[in-house]
């Protein structure tokens, strides 16, 4: 989206022709390599250039779709679901900064914090983390402040209670949990902005893999709750930016 907007801001003020804006708006809306077709003009549609998701993809395949985007113009890429024994089996990985408690690798860095406010991440537990990682991780990616607050579940409610100005100076929370999954609605009830759901596939056998969890947070009784599919870090730290950013794009 920045290099689309520099493109029509030189437009603009005629440092370029129209010829050539339109020539470098032209390029071709994805990069066929195969095994993979990367869409290119992602950044423009949706504002985030695309995201590799790691799992199921070869160390190779991995290298061979980044260079390819980088190639394309893409200057900052996410990796997420990259486990930690794929990630040294690529070559030249010294680009990708890898953070192994999230698998999340990125390379060309964040995006600078350009979001309305600050974006929590709590973790009910300390088994939490790796899925509450992901979410901060994404979401400091795509330009956002985010302050954790891990292994502050509802077994020591005062562990919460001793973070409430963290938590109500926030624009948008993030509730990784699993177990019962009953933070979210404490957290719910607290604070005055939207709240993500992200239940985990934490727990005893009864917790069906993160099932209970997601369940719980469907049944929340606090307003203002949205859920996200089991251990799907990723995708609560990315609508979260999205509400984060929301007055910037109106």
């Amino acid at each position: 989206m920045n290099e689309t907007r520099d493109i029509l801001e030189k437009l603009s003020r005629g440092e370029i022709t129209v010829d050539k804006a339109l020539k470098a708006l032209k390029k071709e809306p994805f990069c066929d390599i195969d095994f993979a077709k990367i869409d290119t003009h992602r950044a423009i549609r949706k504002g985030v250039g695309e995201v590799i998701y790691g799992e199921g993809k070869t160390a190779k395949q991995i290298e061979d779709i980044v260079s390819a985007m980088l190639k394309s113009g893409q200057d900052r890429i996410l990796v997420t679901r990259l486990s930690e024994e794929k990630y040294k089996e690529i070559a030249n990985n010294g680009l990708i900064a890898y953070d192994p408690t999230s698998r999340t690798g990125v390379v060309g860095g964040n995006r600078p914090a350009d979001g309305l406010g600050k974006i929590v991440v709590a973790a009910a537990g300390t088994s939490d983390i790796y899925c509450a990682e992901e979410a901060a991780r994404t979401a400091e990616f795509l330009g956002n402040e985010v302050t954790r607050l891990y292994d502050v579940g509802v077994a020591g409610l005062h562990r919460l209670l001793s973070r409430l100005d963290e938590l109500m100076s926030a624009s948008v929370v993030i509730v990784a949990a699993g177990m019962e999954g009953a933070l979210v609605s404490v957290i719910g009830g607290l604070v005055d902005c939207p709240v993500i759901a992200l239940p985990t596939s934490v727990g005893y056998g009864a917790s069906y893999e993160g099932v209970a969890a997601l369940l719980a947070m469907l049944n929340s009784c606090a307003s203002g709750v949205g859920v996200v599919n089991i251990d799907n870090g990723f995708g609560a730290g990315y609508l979260a930016s999205s509400i984060n950013h929301m007055e910037k794009r109106i």
